[in-house]
């Protein structure tokens, strides 16, 4: 179906369907010609599609065609079982809608300021996209109202079951309105999800789409881990440092393509852009200055380099990583052609693991992590290239003009040819330096959390639970912790209406630190302890201090076992760390 439908023939209003060109799709993906007719009309949906099949499109694009813009309540409520998910679809939300005029959407989750969060619900939003304790959160708080909600997505159902969400979405759901649109999207269909769409959803008709094998043939694919503003340097470093004969670089709005093309020939480089707005006979022209070898670069959207066939091309660089496995798989496409080997290069923020690993999944191919290159490797490959260029002159030139002119200056200037000969390479490589080894610093690799397929399943006693439900709080799950621990204080406790789950958000959001390198949890009434490495930078650790959970600001300090007056801890608790002065007991609080 997705092979001969458009998305404007799906009858999304012309502003999305603008938006979406514009991304580089250009038919629908299997779930969004199934799921977006339904969704259009109103109809609840139950979809079994596994990440990476555009499921994000399938519900954030006909709902948005729902939207009623002059209205800034809540209109859509997106639950995703992570941050890095609920960013993730809030920036797909933005850049669907990037037409339509007053659009606000907002991401909640846990970890990020309550401050700046109310600020942003007090002005209004048409979408919410959260996790499930940051939502809750809010609701007990009243401070989000979904009163005039439309509809309520979930997205990774079976996700939420496992991390043990599934209560709290439960609530939520309870919370909104009768005749509100149900979205359900799960890969996998345990009871549990079953039994929530039998309960919330009405008539809804089951989606299923078999996930495809994408197999990506001679191309070698690696990744760098980077922040965002440390992209340029890196596409410098790889342009300068891999050996290719032309590259693309991949990049997702027109904007960005002319902004780095623009520094990339200022940095020395033949390159050009594709995009959107370029006729067609502009982008046959850039591609025979490829093919002719007059340009060596090009900087793309998806959209533009749909069909680009340039045999030349042996290095894709996906200087921003795509939304969806398929555009990746037409990206690197772009290489490996006629035979020949390629080389796919992909950029990747701390916050976008997510879709590595969804693109992993469904090219079922695990892309490597590489190191740039090293300030070495360019200065070498620099002088190499030189010295062929001065090999390629010789062998081809006529050169008895200018051996004249050297023995008439070494005689003038009394120098020797070895020295005059320096001079002359001195002066033409003033505008590319050959010795800048010491001029590329490392580039340091944003704080790693642990990689996500090594991660733990967690268990039932590892779920959030709200306060209250017990007298006294054990820890959320015994694990066998690898490498050395500290066990640490934090200042908010069962009388803040802390849960586990707060302080595993807030520590795994602020701290970069992954959950599974979070250790064993104790909630008493005026603090809680936590287990994390011992070996927590300093800057880190400082910044811990000042986070806030339930409106508590953690001061996190390294666990001394004493209690406060009147609070006990129970006898297996943490003892004294050796050598460490016992803590002043605090005074129970009012």
């Amino acid at each position: 179906m997705s092979d001969t439908v458009s998305f404007s023939q799906l009858m999304l209003p012309e502003a999305i369907v603008r938006a979406v060109t514009e991304l580089g799709y250009e038919t629908p993906s299997p779930i969004q010609a199934a799921a977006i007719p339904k969704l259009l009309a109103g109809e609840d949906v139950l979809g079994q599609a596994q990440t990476g099949t555009g499921k994000t499109g399938a519900f954030a694009l006909p709902l948005l065609a729902r939207l009623d813009p002059a209205q800034n309540d809540p209109q859509i409520l997106v639950l995703a079982p992570t941050r890095e998910l609920a960013i993730q679809v809030a920036e797909a939300f933005q850049a669907y809608a990037r037409y339509m005029p007053a659009f606000h959407v907002l991401p909640l989750y846990g970890g990020q300021s309550y401050t700046n969060q109310l600020k942003s619900l007090k002005r209004g939003s048409q979408v919410i996209v959260g996790t499930p304790g940051r939502i809750l959160d809010h609701l007990d708080r009243g401070t989000l109202k979904l009163d005039k909600l439309r509809a309520i997505v979930l997205d990774e159902a079976d996700e939420m079951l496992r991390m043990g969400f599934i209560d709290d979405v439960q609530t939520i759901m309870d919370a909104t309105p009768a005749g509100r649109q149900v979205a359900m999207f799960s890969a996998t269909m345990p009871p549990q999800i079953r039994a929530i769409a039998q309960k919330h959803l009405k008539n809804a008709e089951e989606i299923k789409i078999a996930s495809k094998t994408s197999t990506v043939e001679r191309i070698k694919q690696s990744y760098v881990m980077l922040d965002g503003n440390q992209k340029l340097d890196a596409l410098t470093r790889v342009l300068e440092g891999e050996e290719y004969d032309a590259s693309i670089v991949f990049v997702r709005t027109k904007s960005a393509t002319e902004e780095i093309a623009e520094k990339l020939g200022a940095r020395g480089y033949a390159v050009a852009c594709l995009n959107g707005d370029m006729n067609q006979a502009h982008r046959e022209l850039t591609i025979r200055k490829m093919k002719a070898n007059q340009l060596d670069i090009i900087v793309a959207t998806d959209v533009a380099a749909r069909g680009l066939d340039v045999e030349r091309i042996s290095l894709v660089v996906n200087y921003d990583i795509p939304y969806d496995s398929e555009a990746y798989v037409h990206r690197i496409g772009r290489t490996g052609r006629a035979g020949r080997e390629g080389k796919a290069i992909l950029f990747v923020s701390p916050r976008e693991r997510r879709l590595l690993r969804t693109i992993e999944h469904a090219t079922k191919q695990p892309i490597e992590k590489m190191s740039l290159p090293s300030g070495q490797v360019i200065e070498q490959r620099r002088i190499e290239s030189f010295r062929e260029q001065l090999a390629q002159t010789i062998e081809t030139q006529n050169l008895s003009f200018f051996q004249d002119l050297i023995n008439d200056w070494r005689e003038k200037i009394d120098t020797t040819e070895n020295d005059l000969a320096a001079a002359l390479l001195y002066l033409a490589q003033k505008d590319q330096p050959l010795n800048v080894a010491s001029q590329f610093p490392e580039i340091r690799e944003p704080h790693a959390r642990g990689e996500r397929e090594e991660r733990p399943r967690r268990e039932r006693g590892d779920r959030p639970e709200r306060s209250g439900e017990r007298p006294e709080r054990g820890p959320r799950v015994k694990r066998e912790m690898k490498g050395d621990y500290q066990t640490y204080r934090i200042e908010v406790g069962k009388e803040h209406g802390v849960r586990a789950g707060d302080i595993v958000g807030a520590i795994a959001n602020e701290a970069n630190i992954d959950s599974q390198f979070i250790g064993n949890i104790k909630l008493f009434d005026h603090f809680s302890t936590v287990e994390l490495p011992a070996a927590i930078p300093n800057e880190i650790f400082q910044h811990l201090k000042k986070v806030y959970v339930r409106k508590q600001k953690l001061n996190i300090t390294v666990d001394s076992g004493a209690a406060p007056a009147g609070e006990r801890r129970p006898s297996n608790g943490p003892g004294p760390r050796p050598g460490a002065a016992p803590r002043a007991p605090r005074k129970p609080r009012d």
